[in-house]
């Protein structure tokens, strides 16, 4: 039986990096995935961009936004080829009606899907689609990281050009704006937010 996973942490945990790994070991098998990404921050209206690791590693996925039926689109590709798994990547962006899209493509068209993605923001606060893959999916996956204190790290902090800790805002900015991973009791200090 097919299943939603959610796989999450605090940045640089490797997540697209065991995303990508997962992927290449369903292809080695003869397998087919299809892969997805958030177009979340990226501007135009293409279709495709690389997911890709910190150590170099990258494949093309589609981009998927808050419009998109994920289902419907899944669904009509797996009408024209075999759909072995299919993994997300910056699973943290979907939107509710989007988890429970994938959801149904593990129970109604039998391919497990695995999301990968943050769990909480730089204020401490879920992402609305981590929110609901914590509440709904089948099963869930830690990847820990380290804070620079040795501790598991469970916490993003957002820090600007100086290295200071920026606690409002939107809460995501890529193109400005500096994550470190940080254990809760680091995170509240340099952030201050409790």
């Amino acid at each position: 039986m097919a299943k939603l996973y959610f796989i999450y942490s605090a940045m640089n945990a490797g997540k697209s990096t065991i995303l990508l790994q997962s992927a290449y070991n369903y292809r080695e098998r003869g397998m087919q995935v299809m892969l997805w990404t958030s177009g979340h921050y990226r501007d135009g209206e293409a279709d495709t961009a690389d997911i890709c690791s910190r150590i170099g590693l990258k494949a093309e996925a589609h981009l998927y936004r808050e419009r998109d039926d994920l289902f419907e689109t899944i669904a009509a590709c797996k009408n024209d080829q075999p759909i072995d798994a299919v993994f997300v990547d910056e699973a943290q962006f979907l939107v509710r009606d989007q988890v429970w899209q994938l959801a149904r493509v593990a129970d109604a068209l039998g391919v497990p899907v695995m999301c990968y993605g943050l769990r909480t923001d730089f204020q401490g606060k879920l992402f609305p689609g981590s929110a609901e893959l914590l509440a709904i999916a089948d099963q869930l996956r830690e990847v820990r990281t380290i804070c620079h204190c040795g501790r598991k790290a469970t916490m993003t902090a957002r820090l600007d050009a100086e290295g200071k800790a920026i606690t409002e805002g939107a809460q995501v900015d890529v193109k400005k704006s500096h994550y470190v991973s940080l254990c809760r009791r680091h995170w509240e200090e340099v952030t201050d937010i409790h």
